[in-house]
């Protein structure tokens, strides 16, 4: 997979977790109607109504079993309807991929930052760039430690530069919250569910930089507010071993040749899950579809109600 992973954390375990505070369907007559609008009042359908616009079953859906699968809050009636709406979602989702991303560079360097801060001295900047051009290279944090500059002061530098709060790592208990992202983004994007607050608030720690797209996805997926910070590296790296040793929910990965394809597998998932909701969301390079096997009202979803597939491109991908 194009993936940068550090390590494959791919589990086979238990059907897996929910959908966080998504608004679950339980029938397929729950779903929001597009029927009869009279003096301002709108009443409820009478029957089921597929999500895919382009439904040619007409009454023959009325005597199809199912009331699932549901596909980002509507009931797909068929196979056909299901892969329908995959591909517009996906589609939706690759549209503007143009690549890698250019790295975040930030307007004043970290160690200019701390020097004009006040938090270190020239002397102190000098002999750590030094130490990074004998070495080849390195984050300037590491060869600032070097000349004993404090780790939490470097983190309150990069918290500075990102404009974000700076989290404590006390109370973090990430292997509580091993429902709402699945491990392989923890571990190939460096990041760290470190609490849920107000059962609405998921705040994600990283080490010495942020990733607004994997926030954006999880936000997307859970229905969580999603607050990004920094956790001082030391604590980080003991928290994120802890949160890679738990159990998370069962991941499906996937590589397709093309963005059919793609929608292609991630139809038969969820034709052969049936979920009571799935949503899908771009992380980087690849796409993640959740899907809830049944209803569960809360914030952090349990392992067993949810299952995840995580799917990618081949090459160009673009083709159909």
């Amino acid at each position: 997979m194009p993936l940068l992973i550090r390590r494959s954390h791919a589990q086979d375990e238990l059907p897996g977790g929910s959908l966080g505070r998504y608004p679950v369907l339980d029938a397929p007559s729950a779903r929001p109607d597009r029927g009869v609008q009279a003096a301002g009042i709108r009443r409820p359908a009478l029957f089921p109504v597929c999500a895919n616009p382009g439904c040619t079953a007409g009454w023959l859906r009325l005597w199809r079993s199912r009331s699932a699968p549901v596909f980002e809050g509507g009931w797909c009636c068929s196979p056909e309807c299901t892969r329908a709406q995959v591909g517009a979602a996906l589609g939706r989702e690759l549209g503007g991929r143009t690549g890698a991303p250019e790295p975040h560079r930030h307007r004043i360097p970290l160690g200019l930052e701390m020097l004009e801060q006040g938090w270190i001295s020239a002397a102190e900047l000098r002999a750590a760039l030094a130490a990074q051009r004998e070495a080849g290279g390195g984050r300037i944090g590491r060869w600032l430690r070097s000349q004993g500059v404090s780790e939490r002061l470097i983190t309150r530098a990069l918290g500075v530069q990102w404009s974000c709060p700076v989290f404590a790592a006390d109370s973090c208990t990430p292997e509580s919250l091993t429902g709402l992202v699945p491990r392989l983004f923890l571990d190939a994007f460096g990041a760290l569910p470190m609490r849920v607050g107000a059962e609405r608030i998921l705040y994600l720690g990283f080490e010495d930089r942020l990733d607004p797209s994997l926030a954006l996805a999880i936000e997307r997926i859970t229905g969580l507010r999603v607050e990004c910070g920094l956790v001082e590296e030391s604590s980080f790296r003991r928290a994120q071993e802890l949160a890679l040793e738990a159990r998370y929910p069962p991941v499906e990965l996937v590589e397709a040749v093309s963005e059919a394809a793609l929608a292609g597998a991630m139809t038969r998932a969820i034709e052969r899950a049936r979920p009571v909701e799935s949503r899908l969301a771009r992380v980087h390079d690849c796409v993640w579809l959740r899907m809830a096997l049944r209803p569960q009202r809360v914030a952090v979803p349990s392992r067993d109600a949810i299952a995840d597939l995580i799917g990618s491109l081949n090459g160009s991908g673009r083709g159909h």
